[in-house]
């Protein structure tokens, strides 16, 4: 949320970038977003007049966590350098906090992020009308929907599947279990697997894992990376893609669908020096709304 005296340079802000930059509307949009971006992190008790380098350090590093690619890292620091240098020849600050922060490389090695299409693409494709079909579908939706890792996705439980209120619980790492909205495409995809799940067999004490192998025991972290890749091959896409990529674009669409960053943190289940204290006191209903609101796959099937 941005402080009043944000909302009165901010439309100023927008005015110089139409009138004195003569920036196209796609451009002047993007860089209010970025803006935006870094607003949201830094809350309600911090101006944007006000934000240092150490701040802005630890934006980028979060942005970092949650596997924005050093290209979109590059674009965001764009955005937000434009904002400062109009204060500073505005005369609203006296030295512009991103002059200590380095653009990232675009050259090195990040995680893949999947298209929204792309997406699409591989979970449509799967072939609902084989055994292990509707499994797979149910569980590559609630993988890219609820950003899980895989560990999360084999160990979801059916006790642990809050359907009518739209949440589901999962466990992390250190054991630490939190809520994740679910939207209702997953819902409905995993509905259609529990009426198959009905007719397969299952194993002595796999009773509660919603997802099952043939034989009726809990599935593993290499039979998801096979699924995963094998679907990947068969929507055509020849990058190297795991079951972590669906992480990365979930966390990547929230993020440019306008998200905040710090509600992207929790879902994912991150944690840090900086963040543990803000997670704790988080609204569970904030954050499922914030969730519902700016991911693509909420939208009705």
């Amino acid at each position: 949320m941005q402080q009043l005296g944000d909302i009165g340079w901010m439309k100023k802000y927008t005015a110089y970038l139409k009138l004195e930059k003569s920036l196209s509307a796609n451009t002047v949009e993007a860089y209010l977003k970025d803006v935006a971006k870094l607003s949201g992190f830094v809350g309600d008790d911090t101006s944007l007049i006000r934000v240092t380098p150490s701040m802005l350090e630890t934006f980028f590093a979060q942005l970092r966590d949650v596997g924005i690619n050093a290209r979109s890292q590059a674009r965001i620091l764009s955005g937000i350098k434009s904002f400062f240098r109009f204060l500073l020849l505005e005369e609203v600050i006296e030295a512009d906090p991103t002059d200590y922060i380095d653009a990232p490389t675009i050259g090195r090695h990040l995680p893949e992020v999947l298209s929204l299409g792309e997406i699409d693409s591989i979970i449509q494709g799967i072939d609902v009308s084989k055994r292990e079909g509707q499994r797979n579908r149910a569980m590559l939706e609630t993988l890219y929907s609820c950003g899980l890792r895989v560990s999360e996705l084999i160990n979801l439980k059916l006790s642990n599947c809050y359907f009518d209120d739209e949440y589901i619980q999962v466990e992390g790492k250190g054991g630490k279990q939190r809520l994740v909205p679910i939207s209702r495409r997953a819902i409905d995809e995993i509905e259609r697997w529990l009426v198959d799940r009905s007719e397969w067999p299952v194993g002595k004490g796999q009773e509660d894992f919603v997802f099952l192998n043939r034989n009726g025991n809990a599935l593993t972290r290499s039979m998801v990376f096979r699924i995963v890749q094998y679907q990947a091959g068969m929507a055509g896409i020849q990058r190297t893609i795991s079951p972590h990529t669906f992480r990365h674009s979930f966390a990547t669409h929230l993020l440019e669908g306008g998200a905040n960053l710090r509600i992207i943190q929790q879902m994912l289940g991150h944690e840090s020096i900086q963040t543990t204290e803000i997670y704790t006191h988080m609204d569970k209903t904030f954050l499922r709304e914030q969730i519902l609101s700016f991911h693509p796959r909420n939208s009705k099937p």
